[in-house]
């Protein structure tokens, strides 16, 4: 009986780490597909999130001011710098997709509900207002 026990415990820990490694599969950097901007998804709690980290165009017009959220609906969050921006948020992993979250839009100013699948070395985004059939999804590749 003992032994059926520890093989029982044994199998919950080895199975619940598999689980948590896939979750955690879709952590790391991500280049767009435009490829003019890497960001990095990172799991804070239970939920999943990413910021950009790098951007292809870095500043304004004059070279030295950091490029900013000048299309966000919010006036107040306009003088926000695009580098270090939370893009996506509040995502959970159930069934194999990351799904509940929301993906922002800085060449836009819009938000979208948002899913995401691993495929592979690949990254499906769809981002869609209502229902994710009226949407567009975008495949990221992992930064090498």
């Amino acid at each position: 009986m003992k032994k059926l026990i520890v093989v029982a415990a044994l199998l919950y820990v080895s199975l619940t780490s598999l689980f948590a490694q896939h979750a955690d599969g879709i952590k790391g950097v991500w280049v767009n597909d435009a490829k003019d901007a890497k960001v990095e998804i990172y799991k804070s709690g239970d939920k999943y999130f990413g910021k950009i980290t790098w951007v292809k165009e870095m500043y304004e017009a004059d070279g030295r001011t950091p490029k900013k959220d000048s299309k966000n609906s919010d006036e107040k969050l306009r003088s926000r710098n695009i580098v270090n921006m939370v893009i996506l948020s509040g995502f959970t992993f159930d069934d194999g997709e990351w799904t509940g979250g929301e993906l922002y839009d800085p060449k836009s100013g819009k938000t979208y509900k948002s899913k995401m699948k691993l495929k592979g070395d690949a990254l499906e985004i769809r981002g869609y207002v209502g229902s994710p059939m009226f949407g567009k999804t975008t495949i990221w590749t992992k930064a090498s």
